[in-house]
């Protein structure tokens, strides 16, 4: 007869997990990112307890978008008061003091929202440049571009 596993949060042995945005697509960066954040790539993956792994980003301004969506897409926000709409291009966004949260929005979109994924989405650390502040965590280097071709552009 075979069981179910279903882990407790004490059980879960999380992994940290170095990944290298240079030249990756997006989108594609940021679904593998939302796997490994759930622990959907683990053979006892429970859905309602925080089984992923730690994972840091560097080089996020080097992130590439497919087609025309540096100057298409676009991201809005209110700023509370009348008529306070704003937007801001994809460039704009790459280009400006935080290019991070391009990376952190994509990943978070694609987790389920509630108490679960604010949970989860403070195991995501994501920088601007190639330096981060965790080698004394020992993170792993997870090679994205070369788990399939379209992973990776270079122009």
């Amino acid at each position: 007869m075979k069981t179910t596993v279903s882990l407790k949060p004490a059980d879960v042995q999380k992994k940290w997990v170095l990944i290298d945005a240079d030249g990756l697509v997006l989108g594609r960066l940021a679904t593998v990112i939302a796997t490994r954040l759930r622990g959907k790539h683990r053979p006892n993956f429970t859905p309602h307890v925080d089984c992923g792994d730690n994972i840091i980003v560097i080089n996020a301004e080097k992130v590439r978008l497919t087609g025309n969506k540096l100057r298409d897409k676009k991201f809005y926000w209110h700023t509370g008061f009348p008529g306070g709409i704003k937007e801001a291009t994809a460039g704009q966004r790459l280009g400006g003091s935080y290019p991070e949260r391009v990376i952190v929005k994509a990943v978070e979109r694609m987790i389920s929202r509630g108490p679960l994924q604010r949970q989860q989405m403070k195991n995501l650390k994501v920088y601007k440049g190639s330096e981060h502040p965790h080698e004394a965590q020992q993170p792993e280097a997870l090679d994205v571009g070369a788990l399939n071709r379209k992973n990776k552009r270079t122009a």
